[in-house]
């Protein structure tokens, strides 16, 4: 089976396009929910957390207050490793465990939907990697009008992660999207039937494909 790496930067739409790939009839694989996964009560990656952070990240209801956690990680890149550092290998185990029920399941293709995909190195391990891409100042305007969060916390967030112009340079395919939903739901459709047809990946040191 062949699994396509799909990344995007905070606010670029990679969610909106994972939806609309799922929806045409791409299974997806999907990091953020496995990330939740491990850390449900009574999981030991939750008490690992609990234990590198303090228990101020516990929510009342026992889980993972993901908003105090997130203030932390991704204003001090440090904490942000140690916490990857807990997560990652769950997160690992778990998609390969899902790979391996949709190959069992007879699917030819699965998309890995993944937010840090380049920053924890997993583009060598893929057989294509599709970036949703919107410039810094669109994202940025993004967050500030869907999120409860300052400007400087919005920057922030948009700071921790790989910039969008550098993981454009290392993704195989580029899907813009500054126009609107029915747009990226339409690209979404022509990158499917291009996977489905063998696109994989650029040539070394080669542009991307773009939509």
């Amino acid at each position: 089976m062949r699994v396509v790496g799909l990344t995007g930067g905070i606010a670029t739409g990679k969610s909106t396009f994972s939806a609309a790939l799922r929806a045409a009839g791409a299974p997806v694989i999907d990091a953020d929910l496995l990330a939740r996964q491990v850390v449900e009560p009574g999981r030991p990656e939750l008490e690992a957390v609990v234990a590198a952070f303090g228990e101020e990240v516990r929510a009342p209801d026992g889980g993972l207050d993901r908003r105090k956690l997130g203030a932390r990680v991704f204003a001090d890149p440090a904490a942000r490793q140690r916490l990857e550092a807990i997560l990652h290998p769950a997160v690992r185990r778990a998609v390969l465990a899902e790979s391996a029920r949709l190959s069992a399941q007879g699917h030819a293709l699965a998309i890995y939907d993944v937010p840090l995909l380049f920053e924890v190195g997993l583009d060598q391990e893929l057989d294509c990697t599709v970036l949703v891409y919107a410039p810094s100042a669109v994202a940025l305007a993004r967050i500030l009008a869907r999120d409860r969060l300052s400007r400087a916390e919005a920057e922030a967030r948009v700071a921790a992660q790989l910039q969008i112009d550098a993981k454009a340079a290392r993704a195989d395919v580029v899907v813009l999207n500054e126009g609107t939903v029915e747009q990226l739901e339409v690209k979404a459709g022509r990158l499917l039937a291009d996977l489905r047809a063998g696109l994989s990946r650029k040539l070394p040191n080669g542009p991307p494909k773009r939509y």
